[in-house]
Order: structure tokens, then C-alpha cells, then sequence
């Protein structure tokens, strides 16, 4: 069994934010097992698998992902679209746009601390589409 199907995460602002619950209520009902890719339809943000609990790791990802590639650089080309675009779309190859999470038991198989992240580069990305892909039995 192959269904595809496309949700939409409310727009938030630059941050690396958790979203497991909003993707979650979203999805249709998972086979008993199987796969979920997850795919970002976006060129400033990106998704991450990381620490659910603790809020401190969501800005310390942005305090790392900052010091990687900060704005404001003179070498940017790239600059129509504000201080934050093309440093926004680097930050998006760094932390990818897809995942791929098994199902077990109809669920997905997170870790006990693993969350889905938005991270979001821009200060403000809107609205961001998934295609969300689901294999299984």
C-alpha cells in the first residue's frame, strides 16, 4: 500500500520548532507497519528528527545553525529577498527536507526523546506544505 497526501504546518517564525503533534493529527490512519517520509516543499526550512523534551536544544540548534552561516555576509549574491533568504536556503541543505520514519504497531516509531523539528530560517516563512509519502501494510 502506497497514500500520499499533503498537510499543512501552521506559519511560525524563525526558530528550530517542535511539530510532532501537528504532522501526527494530520496524517491518515498508518498501516500496521511500514514507512512515513516526510518532504518539505520549501527552500528556507528544513526537518529534523531531535530532543523532544528539553527546550534549550531547540535554541541551541539555532545558535549553531546562526554561527554556520550567518547574515549579512559581503560574498552573498543572493541578496533581493532580505538578510535572511540566503543564508536561509544553506541552512536548508545543512538540516535537509525530508524524513523517514518507520511505523510500528500503527504509530511512528520515535525514539522515548525524539520529536519532529520545523526549522524555520526565515523570519517569517509562512505557512509550510509536507507531501507526507506512507508505505506499508
Amino acid at each position: 500500500m502506497i497514500h500520499q497526501t499533503e498537510i499543512t504546518l501552521r506559519p511560525r517564525p524563525r526558530g528550530f520548532h517542535l511539530v510532532t503533534e501537528e504532522v501526527v493529527r494530520q496524517l491518515p490512519q498508518l498501516p500496521k507497519t511500514g514507512l512515513v517520509n516526510l518532504f518539505i516543499k520549501h527552500t528556507s526550512c528544513g526537518l529534523a528528527l531531535n530532543e523532544n523534551y528539553d527546550p534549550d536544544v531547540r535554541q541551541d540548534m539555532e545558535t549553531i545553525f546562526d554561527r554556520l552561516v550567518p547574515e549579512g555576509r559581503s560574498e552573498y549574491v543572493h541578496t533581493l529577498e532580505g538578510r535572511d533568504d540566503m543564508p536561509a536556503h544553506a541552512k536548508s541543505v545543512l538540516s535537509g527536507v525530508s524524513l523517514t520514519i518507520p511505523i510500528t504497531n500503527g504509530r511512528l516509531a520515535l525514539g522515548t526523546w525524539q520529536g519532529i523539528y520545523l526549522c524555520e530560517y526565515r523570519d517569517a516563512g509562512g505557512p509550510r506544505r509536507l507531501v507526507v509519502t506512507i508505505i506499508g501494510e
